[in-house]
């Protein structure tokens, strides 16, 4: 599995970035067939693609710093903004009659991570394409350096998912990190500092993912899969149409109800957790279900918090990320900076706690997994799409615990992005309460990240 980590390594090196034209009109020739030809996306359409146009335009005007603030279903995400920024704005600006100097592009804002997991080549390419890593979950000084000065003087706006993570939901939206806003005032700060008058705006921007074909059979086999592994019996030949919703809903309800009475299990038996008593609601059994998942995704990241020596505080997002980053400081470890100064035990020592650091950290992948699931999420809108991003979730848990690649998704059908740019929220316009104090500038923040979280939610709406 590509995130098993059993050494212990010196500390993860910045990847600075390093635009290349070269590398990017390459990306860019290649996006169209690797989309086609590599995921499940055949069609990606876009609405008020002229917002975006206007503001590149001033861009290239110099009288605006921009940063693209987008939602983050799932990781197939960047390339279709890649497809937006390459393709269609272009398209439009040449129906507008407007020009724009090539390449439009932007400088992404990625998590250092991913490299773990996806390979060392996706830093060279991140580098060659301008983009700039962050170290999630603590401070880091010189990833939020070189974003500060990618906003302030980069060559392309700034892009970045201000969830922080997928969470495998089109209509659902994480609570937000404050990083964007903070970003924007920092860049605002910045200019005023240099004398110069650029307004600085965050371009809220929605993406939804819908299948062309519901793919009700491809979910029932996934499911059927599922059943069989959680030891769930054979689904009733009694069903009379056994890929329709109302067929497929008490086999989705069964096999979440397996499962989480199975981790339940685990975690109190061997755990030794305890679940607070839930009492059974028969009626509001989706309510039951979500407590159910609510005390349990707590517990699960206790046992990883409870060997960090970490405190519980913040909602289950901020929770994962402290976790991930008290993982990789005990496996990515300062002390390691000269390897050959360390005798054999203590690098033999030092593996055996990377690999129970990597253990941990496993815990709190399942809860990533399913941090953003309600409970009525398939209950109240019963789509093709909604059951089969619940049911990819479940087979994203079944399979770290089956030691598996949660990247390697099953691909249920051929499926269409769709795109909403929204209007540009304002970050000068507010830089007066932001600099005033500490407590104006922390609360300018607070505000700003409140009403970009209910914009990009009004995105999903206009959508639906």
């Amino acid at each position: 599995m590509p995130d098993v980590i059993n050494q212990a390594q010196p500390p993860l090196e910045f990847i600075p970035p390093a635009f290349n034209p070269s590398v990017l009109r390459v990306i860019q020739l290649g996006l169209p067939s690797y989309l086609r030809w590599k995921t499940a996306i055949s069609q990606i359409e876009a609405d008020n693609v002229e917002v975006l146009v206007n503001l590149y335009r001033q861009f290239q005007e110099g009288k605006i710093r921009f940063l693209i603030a987008f939602r983050h279903p799932q990781a197939t995400d960047p390339l279709c903004l890649g497809y937006l920024l390459s393709q269609l704005v272009p398209r439009v600006a040449r129906q507008q009659g407007i020009s724009l100097q090539h390449p439009i592009h932007a400088h992404f804002i990625y998590d250092r991570g991913i490299t773990l997991w996806a390979g060392s080549h996706i830093g060279w390419i991140a580098s060659n394409l301008g983009a700039t890593p962050i170290q999630r979950g603590k401070a880091d000084w010189t990833g939020l350096r070189s974003a500060r000065d990618l906003f302030a003087n980069g060559r392309f706006p700034m892009a970045a998912a201000p969830e922080g993570a997928t969470n495998g939901l089109s209509e659902i939206v994480n609570p937000l990190e404050p990083g964007i806003a903070q970003m924007g005032f920092w860049c605002a700060e910045d200019l005023h500092k240099a004398g110069r008058d650029e307004q600085v705006l965050i371009v809220p921007i929605g993406i939804q993912y819908s299948y062309v074909a519901d793919p009700w059979g491809a979910i029932a086999n996934l499911l059927t899969k599922l059943e069989t592994y959680s030891g769930l019996p054979p689904t009733p030949s009694t069903y009379s149409h056994p890929h329709l919703p109302s067929s497929l809903y008490p086999r989705l309800l069964s096999l979440a109800e397996r499962l989480l009475s199975l981790m339940e299990d685990f975690y109190t038996r061997f755990y030794h957790q305890k679940l607070p008593e839930i009492p059974a609601q028969s009626e509001e059994i989706n309510i039951f279900i979500a407590a159910r998942l609510n005390a349990l995704l707590n517990i699960v990241l206790q046992v990883a918090e409870q060997y960090f020596d970490l405190q519980p505080k913040g909602n289950f997002n901020d929770r994962c990320r402290r976790v991930e980053q008290a993982g990789w400081n005990y496996i990515f470890r300062e002390d390691y900076k000269d390897v050959k100064a360390l005798s054999s035990l203590e690098r033999d020592l030092g593996d055996r706690i990377a690999e129970e650091a990597n253990l941990r950290m496993w815990h709190m992948r399942l809860v990533e997994s399913l941090v953003a699931v309600t409970g009525n999420y398939v209950h109240e809108k019963p789509t093709a799409e909604r059951f089969a991003e619940t049911t990819l979730l479940i087979w994203d848990v079944v399979t770290r615990i089956r030691g598996g690649n949660p990247f390697q998704r099953p691909l249920l059908g051929k499926q269409r992005a769709k795109i909403t740019v929204g209007e540009p929220l304002s970050i000068s316009e507010r830089y007066s309460v932001y600099k005033e104090s500490r407590q104006g500038a922390r609360q300018a923040v607070a505000d700003f990240t409140k009403d970009l979280q209910h914009v990009m939610e009004g995105l999903m709406n206009k959508v639906n």
